[in-house]
């Protein structure tokens, strides 16, 4: 293999990248802070989620959102 995937990381299967700094990241078994390469980029990454620049998307059945309370669960539409 070429570059710095497998060649530069013996007993990796692939190389994975951290999601913060981009730098290979260790096995989880030499690396308490797998998925990232470091602590600071575990508490980088924990900062943006607390900060709101991360979010999950909200996913609606219908795929239409639907106003609260408009629902009533009455069952008077038929």
């Amino acid at each position: 293999m070429q570059g710095d995937t497998l060649e530069s990381h013996p007993g990796m299967e692939r190389a994975i990248r951290c999601l913060i700094c981009k730098k290979p990241v260790a096995p989880r078994a030499r690396n308490p802070s797998f998925p990232f390469c470091s602590p600071r980029c575990r508490q980088v990454d924990l900062g943006r989620w607390l900060g709101e620049e991360y979010r999950v998307p909200e996913r609606r059945a219908d795929g239409e959102e639907q106003p609260p309370g408009t629902d009533d669960g009455s069952g008077s539409d038929a």
